[in-house]
């Protein structure tokens, strides 16, 4: 799985989650006729979104993905494609985490609405990853993918060749011919 296409979908992932936990809150906060755990926790959402995009903001890569690109493994062929067992193997704790808050907002209706609030930091903070690593692999011509390693082992990705982006540079105008 292309590694720009793995930080799109964790973006994507980490949303729905958030937005499948908001719901289970406000269910159970109608549910038990307590909107004042509603009402804090949109408050939390607001103060989430605030903080993830100001952990967000920068367009260019974080220093973890950054550490991550400079150690990636020279390939000379793309590796399998399998991008659902790369995801699964990959993002199983936020997939646990937004499973076991559901479960225990069941009890607690206030669960929910914290890891919602958790889940939307980490999506907005992450935003810009996929475009930054884009804007690599076209600079230096070459491909990231995620290699498949165990789910418990740290992420590594393999360097294939790309294709190099040519920009054209501007030329010092030539003076004007005699006729």
């Amino acid at each position: 799985m292309r590694f720009t296409d793995f930080l799109k979908a964790t973006v994507l992932l980490s949303m729905a989650a958030a937005t499948v936990l908001a719901v289970l809150t406000v269910a159970g906060g109608a549910r038990e006729g307590d909107h004042q755990v509603v009402l804090v926790s949109v408050g939390w959402w607001v103060v989430s979104a605030v903080a993830g995009g100001w952990l967000g903001r920068r367009a260019d890569v974080s220093a973890q993905i950054g550490r991550l690109l400079a150690q990636a493994r020279a390939a000379t062929t793309m590796p399998e494609h399998r991008p659902t067992a790369v995801l699964l193997n990959r993002l199983w704790p936020l997939l646990l985490g937004a499973a076991a808050a559901a479960v225990i907002s069941l009890w607690v209706v206030q669960a929910a609405g914290v890891a919602a609030g958790f889940a939307i930091i980490w999506s907005l903070a992450w935003r810009h990853q996929e475009s930054a690593v884009k804007a690599i692999e076209e600079r230096d011509g070459a491909t990231f993918f995620v290699e498949r390693t165990s789910p418990i082992a740290p992420m590594a990705l393999q360097r294939t060749p790309g294709l190099r982006r040519e920009t054209p540079t501007v030329a010092a105008e030539e003076p004007p011919r005699a006729a």
